[in-house]
């Protein structure tokens, strides 16, 4: 990982990094053993993490603290279920493979965290089928140095607590990055959302309550219970606390990943990868993932990386995956490849989704053959104006927030590939 200050992720730029003995050299499972000697009351943790104002790193931003509250008090036989969300699926989004790849120990302490937190005895990871070749042989191997030193298991220390770590693989489809779907998924039926209510917290895995977070959440809690939350949300703002990994790709000289403060100005990440590639000028910033509307570049290099900032732009930090689209980017056929992959990866289960995301891939890809008309311009305008809220899950608001902006910043792009030359 590229970085200014290496603030969460501890074991970046040592030598052979996913391994037990780099993890305990820089303070690794420390805070893991020092709760379950002191016995730390889970509600003091909870609160700690408000402190911190830590937000989901998923997509959502939803605050973690609050979320690990929403899980109710249990009695001693009931059982309830944590999950690391590691679906990484979405066009653009690379970091949670790094922390799988380079840094699982602390991934697998942040989830013992959890699983103590809301005192479930099992806890899952969740990792994209893809993932076989990659992050799951070095999440495997720490899952087994952990269990060997006894931090994982039945009754670990001695502390009466017992608490067992299990990996999933799912089988590559997008879907399944929603909670719900990937529920039903580990459940062993099709990966398909769930209605809501009710929620995970409530009605999860197996119908018992569950909790649901990113690798990257999950990967944040040691630290910041080692330096605490009030050191945590002084690096942020006061919204976003602390740092994130933002993964930079496209038209850039160096993409990659790069943990910096929430609020760093876009501007100054865009330098630290190089700036846009061959000396081009930078035409728009999709800021959070293939999903999220995108950026007209001179408003975003003015802009900050937090969730309020982009907001106030009108689209969405999400998982801070950033892809820059220098000048000779063509916006309709871009658009079109984006439209493909929301139409294969629509699960098919609500007929506005399914229907709607190939009529629009279809729309677009007559508009680039230059064989579309004025009349299916505004037909897929209106389709994407009917898309958002309908729907179980908001893939199909994934499909058509980008398309929305596409068509608003980019208009006269659109309007020049009409056959015939007509105004639309």
């Amino acid at each position: 990982m590229k970085e200014v200050n290496h603030v969460c992720f501890r074991t970046h730029g040592v030598a052979r990094p996913w391994t037990w003995e780099r993890y305990e050299q820089v303070g690794g499972y420390a805070v893991w053993r020092k709760i379950l000697v002191e016995k730390t009351p889970p509600q003091d943790i909870i609160a700690e993490l408000k402190i911190s104002n830590l937000r989901g790193r998923g997509g959502a931003g939803f605050p973690t603290g609050l979320k690990w509250e929403f899980m109710p008090a249990t009695g001693e036989q009931e059982e309830r279920y944590v999950i690391c969300n590691a679906d990484e699926s979405e066009p653009g989004a690379f970091k949670d493979r790094e922390i799988l790849n380079t840094n699982p120990h602390q991934l697998v302490e942040g989830l013992l965290i959890g699983a103590y937190v809301m005192q479930a005895r099992h806890g899952y990871f969740y990792l994209r089928g893809e993932f076989r070749y990659e992050g799951y042989a070095r999440l495997e191997e720490a899952l087994k140095e952990a269990t060997a030193k006894g931090l994982i298991g039945d009754n670990i220390l001695n502390s009466g607590i017992s608490i067992n770590l299990h990996t999933i693989l799912g089988a590559g489809a997008y879907i399944c990055g929603e909670e719900t779907a990937l529920i039903e998924s580990m459940e062993g039926k099709k990966g398909w959302p769930r209605f809501k209510p009710p929620f995970p917290a409530n009605y999860g895995l197996f119908g018992a309550p569950t909790n649901i977070n990113n690798a990257e959440t999950y990967a944040s809690v040691p630290v910041i219970l080692e330096k605490g939350g009030a050191w945590f949300a002084s690096i942020g703002t006061e919204r976003s606390g602390g740092t994130k990994i933002f993964s930079i790709s496209g038209h850039v000289v160096y993409p990659g990943n790069y943990e910096l403060p929430m609020g760093t100005p876009f501007k100054e990440l865009l330098e630290l990868a190089g700036g846009v590639w061959q000396g081009r000028q930078l035409k728009g910033v999709i800021p959070g993932g293939s999903s999220t509307p995108v950026i007209p570049g001179e408003q975003m290099l003015g802009c900050d990386l937090d969730y309020e900032s982009i907001r106030s732009l009108g689209s969405m930090l999400g998982s801070g995956s950033i892809i820059v689209l220098d000048e000779t980017v063509d916006m309709p056929l871009f658009l079109e490849r984006i439209a493909l992959f929301y139409h294969r990866e629509s699960c098919g289960q609500c007929s506005p989704c399914r229907e709607g995301t190939g009529w629009i891939w279809r729309i677009l890809k007559r508009l680039n053959a230059g064989q579309a008309d004025a009349q299916d311009i505004q037909t897929l305008k209106r389709i994407c104006e009917q898309l958002p809220g309908l729907t179980i899950c908001a893939l199909a608001d994934a499909a058509a927030l980008p398309v929305q902006s596409f068509l608003k910043h980019y208009w006269p792009e659109f309007e020049a590939k009409v056959s015939g030359g007509a105004t639309l």
